[in-house]
C-alpha cells in the first residue's frame, strides 16, 4: 500500500501527464495554416493587394507583372536599408534572399487588372512636356528618355526594370523625389540618382501626371531581356 506521503508525488506525476496528454491532443487538432506562398504573402496583400494589384489611394503601388529581378531588388533594398520605408524594413528584415525571391517570383506571375487612367488635373502644356520627356527625353539637360529603359509601351524589361503604367501620379512624384533627394538609392552605378538629379520640380510633376493618365496597353507585359540597348547600366539591371 501506498503512504500519504508515496501518493502525492505519484498523483501529481499523473496529473502532470495527464495535462500533457491534453495539450499534445489540442494542438493536433489545431487548424494548421497552409505552407504555400499564397499563404505566406498575405503580409503583402494587406497593402498590395490581394493579386498585388496596389491600392486607390498613393501610397502602396502595384506589383503584379514586374518583372521578378525588379521585385527582388526591392526586397533586398529594403531588408539592407537602401531603401527605407519602416513596415516594409521590419517585414522583411530576417528573410533570406530565397525567401525574397520567391516573393517576387509570385507577384511577377499575377495577372490583375489594370485601374483606368487618371484624368489630367495640369495643363496641356505640362501634359505635353512630361509626354516629351517619356517619349524622347530633355537632350539639352543629358535626359534620356523613360521608355529608352521602361519600354515603349512602358511596361518594363525583363529581368529587372519596372513597368511605370498603372502608377498613381503622386507615387510617381514621390518617389522621383526621393531618387533626387538620396532617401532612395539602388546598387552602384544608381542611375536613377543621377537621372531625377537633372529633373526639374516642374520635369516631375509633368512626368507623372502624364504617366498617370496613360492607358495599360492590351498586352502589358514586360518587354523580353536585352530587347533594347538602354541608354545608361544601372547597378541593379544584371549585364
Amino acid at each position: 500500500m501506498f503512504s500519504k506521503r508515496n501518493f502525492r508525488p505519484l498523483l501529481a506525476f499523473l496529473l502532470i501527464g495527464a495535462a500533457g496528454i491534453d495539450s499534445v491532443a489540442q494542438a493536433q487538432t489545431q487548424p494548421q495554416a497552409p505552407d504555400t506562398i499564397e499563404a505566406r504573402v498575405r503580409a503583402c496583400m494587406a497593402c498590395h493587394g490581394k493579386h498585388g494589384e496596389g491600392t486607390e489611394n498613393d501610397y502602396f503601388p502595384r506589383l503584379a507583372g514586374k518583372p521578378t529581378e525588379y521585385l527582388f531588388n526591392q526586397l533586398q533594398n529594403f531588408r539592407d536599408g537602401r531603401r527605407k520605408y519602416p513596415p516594409m524594413n521590419y517585414l522583411v528584415t530576417y528573410l533570406s534572399d530565397d525567401y525574397l525571391h520567391e516573393i517576387a517570383e509570385y507577384f511577377s506571375k499575377q495577372r490583375p487588372p489594370y485601374p483606368p487612367p487618371t484624368k489630367p488635373t495640369v495643363s496641356a502644356e505640362t501634359l505635353a512636356r512630361g509626354r516629351g520627356i517619356v517619349l524622347n527625353g530633355d537632350a539639352g539637360k543629358n535626359i534620356p528618355a523613360c521608355a529608352a529603359c521602361h519600354g515603349k509601351e512602358l511596361t518594363g524589361m525583363e529581368p529587372a526594370i519596372p513597368g511605370l503604367v498603372g502608377l498613381h501620379q503622386d507615387y510617381m512624384s514621390a518617389q522621383l523625389g526621393a531618387w533626387r533627394a538620396g532617401g532612395r538609392h539602388a546598387k552602384a552605378p544608381d542611375c536613377m540618382h543621377e537621372i531625377s538629379l537633372r529633373l526639374s520640380d516642374d520635369d516631375v510633376s509633368a512626368v507623372a501626371a502624364w504617366l498617370a493618365t496613360q492607358p495599360a496597353p492590351q498586352n502589358p507585359v514586360p518587354a523580353p531581356a536585352r530587347s533594347m540597348k538602354t541608354p545608361l547600366a544601372c547597378g541593379s539591371e544584371p549585364q
